[in-house]
């Protein structure tokens, strides 16, 4: 089983708990069910980066203490590994959980930051700067998560009684301010930038290490930050409406 599926969003998820926990925690014991069911051996969960909240140490490791979530999301997926570990425990469910950080590129969710300021900046809109721009996210570029997620699934099934948890990120931070920059000069646009508050829940600063994904799957990010938003620029250009 590949688990990709899962009700996201840090924000939302403050506003609707209830609602991730009923998706992401009764969902997955649905599947670990039907696993049993199906004497199915091997999963792939995809975990998240939020689970290590405002951790002071960076790059974060796989080691590092997670029992501080700061937002429902986070320990929805929390809660997924450590169910996930019990049923690998009992029933020798061979398993990896991926902590994806910051993915982005085509097809998006439109609330996210990225497309959506590339969609406010295209209609000659202002954007949207929570705080002072130097919180900083280890964007992730889609298609170096997809080749991270292939290499882990060829891991899973060459190997027996396995549990990790390994970091999927890209290892280089990009601050919210060089992220906007970046993001009108691939545009060829004059910055309009509103500063607002800082929003609950929001982390100040994700970076992955990522030395266990290289040990175990010879995982390497290809895709610059830069480069993954002219991807996604064109991508936005060609398909909308």
């Amino acid at each position: 089983v590949v688990h990709l599926a899962a009700k996201a969003g840090v924000r939302p998820s403050i506003l609707t708990p209830t609602k991730y926990i009923d998706t992401n925690i009764t969902g997955t014991q649905n599947i670990l069910d039907l696993m049993l069911e199906k004497n199915c051996k091997n999963i792939l969960f995809a975990s998240s980066s939020s689970i290590y909240g405002n951790n002071k140490k960076t790059p974060f490791s796989e080691s590092d203490n997670v029992d501080k979530p700061i937002s429902p999301y986070a320990f929805t997926k929390r809660a997924n590994e450590l169910q996930i570990h019990s049923y690998h425990n009992l029933y020798n469910i061979d398993t990896i959980c991926l902590r994806f950080f910051t993915v982005f590129g085509p097809r998006q969710r439109p609330d996210l930051a990225i497309r959506k300021f590339i969609e406010k900046i295209d209609n000659n809109e202002s954007i949207d700067m929570y705080g002072d721009g130097y919180t900083g996210r280890d964007y992730t570029y889609i298609s170096d998560i997809v080749s991270g997620i292939y290499s882990a699934y060829n891991y899973l099934l060459e190997n027996e009684k396995v549990y990790e948890i390994v970091n999927l990120g890209n290892n280089k931070p990009i601050l919210l301010k060089e992220m906007i920059d970046t993001i009108y000069k691939v545009l060829d646009k004059e910055e309009n930038v509103k500063i607002l508050p800082m929003q609950p829940g929001d982390v100040l600063q994700t970076c992955a290490d990522i030395s266990k994904a290289q040990r175990l799957f010879n995982y390497s990010p290809k895709v610059s930050f830069e480069e993954g938003i002219k991807k996604f620029t064109h991508w936005f250009n060609t398909n909308k409406a």
